[in-house]
């Protein structure tokens, strides 16, 4: 699954994610990989990758510490892509809610991130998604794919709506663990997973080679 020509990704290290494994699962698929909470090589990469681990709201003060919002903000002005995983895709909606404790995301698409509604929580190993017909994200695996989930709260209802028939519809992926959730998001130049891509074998390093083939 190796590229011919290497990317670079900058895994972006604000202390609240898995970069060694998001590290090692760039590189098997092609991709020149560092990683580093600088602003101007995390600006000029060709793709950012934002994981995250852990609770919503110390993911978001660890971000802005980081100045990772305005790394975000700045790149999808210009259109480059930022991919964010788990609580890295989580903290792109507009607010999480923790214990009843609220705290407010980057507000790149509306929603918020609560506990999930099933009998088995967290949502802990392989399960299966539901991708539009013409996802590129999911291009070229079948519809029974399994991915790697490890969390306790997503997004279960998508509000976002374009008017603008000169914009296209964000993309949109379910899962389910009790009721339908948010598994991942296309939208431009912003792309995000629930799931762990990075251990989720050979799918995710699928799914990682889509990505970085449209850097």
């Amino acid at each position: 699954m190796e590229l011919t020509a290497a990317k670079k990704v900058v895994v972006f290290d604000y202390g609240f994610g898995n970069v060694r494994s998001a590290e090692r699962a760039l590189a098997r698929v092609g991709a020149e990989v560092e990683i580093t909470r600088d602003f101007d090589t995390a600006m000029n990469a060709d793709g950012l990758l934002v994981p995250g681990v852990g609770a919503f709201a110390a993911c978001m003060r660890g971000l802005l510490d980081a100045r990772g919002d305005w790394v975000i903000d700045r790149r999808l002005s210009g259109g480059r892509p930022v991919m964010g995983i788990c609580v890295g895709m989580q903290i792109l909606f507009s607010r999480g809610i923790e214990h009843g404790v609220q705290a407010e995301g980057l507000e790149e698409w509306p929603g918020t991130v609560g506990p999930l509604a099933a009998d088995v929580v967290p949502h802990m190993g392989w399960n299966t998604v539901d991708a539009p017909a013409d996802s590129e994200l999911f291009a070229g695996l079948d519809a029974d794919a399994r991915f790697y989930f490890v969390h306790s709260y997503a997004v279960h209802d998508w509000t976002q709506e374009t008017h603008n028939p000169l914009i296209a519809a964000p993309k949109v992926t379910w899962a389910t663990h009790g009721k339908p959730f948010v598994a991942a998001v296309e939208n431009g130049a912003l792309w995000a997973t629930q799931f762990h891509p990075e251990k989720s074998g050979d799918a995710g390093a699928q799914l990682l080679t889509n990505w970085i083939g449209t850097l």
